[in-house]
């Protein structure tokens, strides 16, 4: 299964009042694992950042003067996530601005609701943790997931955030590994798959022998389970 974690930041908090999107941040996951692929881009809005947004993201309209519009890499971004299952955090926020950027181009490109599955990660949060404060920060503390270079938002780095968080709270692999398929590549650049072996000098592990008490209720028990009619296998030699 591939999925795709998505990030955004913009010039205000309301696209009906015209605000833009400037930047996107994706990362892939496959089978639940980091492939190593990711999408990053950020994007001229056309407009001023207000001050609101710019506290919290921390990027400036000087900044975003010589990046391209939305169009330039609208086709790029599109077929990075179509077909895949986008897991975002408010998915609403982030899809109406996404959406307001592509009907804004051509017949080309349809609502990534037509192309995409979408799991907003807020709902999911709030439907296991009713009452509570479900932000992504508050999520990280929750869920012991590193979130200590995040002193502003980045749209890049919130999607990785929210990768961690994503995999953790749907009880699953939570390390981010590398892909087997990646990690064999990784190998062959290195020439040969790399064993982790065990120091020939390290503490012998200590062996705990059951004792008679123990050794006696042992077979209890098997007789209890031979006479059921069950086949004992801890008998046979």
């Amino acid at each position: 299964m591939r999925q795709i974690v998505l990030d955004t930041e913009t010039t205000g908090l309301e696209v009906a009042q015209g605000h833009r999107i400037i930047e996107i941040g994706c990362v892939e996951l496959v089978d639940r694992k980091l492939t190593g692929r990711h999408y990053h881009q950020y994007i001229n809005p056309q407009r001023d950042i207000d001050q609101g947004a710019m506290d919290v993201h921390g990027i400036t309209n000087e900044y975003l003067e010589d990046k391209p519009l939305f169009g330039k890499i609208a086709r790029e971004f599109y077929d990075f996530v179509r077909g895949a299952e986008l897991i975002i955090h408010n998915a609403p926020f982030d899809l109406g601005f996404l959406n307001a950027e592509l009907t804004r181009l051509d017949d080309a490109y349809s609502d990534l609701g037509e192309v995409c599955t979408i799991v907003d990660t807020l709902l999911m949060a709030r439907a296991k943790h009713p009452g509570q404060r479900n932000s992504l920060d508050a999520l990280c503390t929750r869920y012991l997931v590193d979130n200590s270079q995040r002193d502003l938002h980045g749209a890049l780095l919130d999607a990785e955030i929210l990768a961690d968080v994503y995999l953790t709270m749907t009880g699953g692999q939570t390390s981010l590994l590398l892909s087997d398929a990646q990690a064999t590549a990784e190998d062959g650049l290195r020439g040969e798959t790399q064993i982790q072996r065990l120091a020939p000098d390290r503490t012998p592990l200590v062996v705990v022998k059951a004792n008679a008490e123990e050794l006696a209720a042992h077979e209890t028990l098997l007789d209890s389970i031979a006479a059921s009619g069950a086949e004992v296998v801890w008998r046979q030699s």
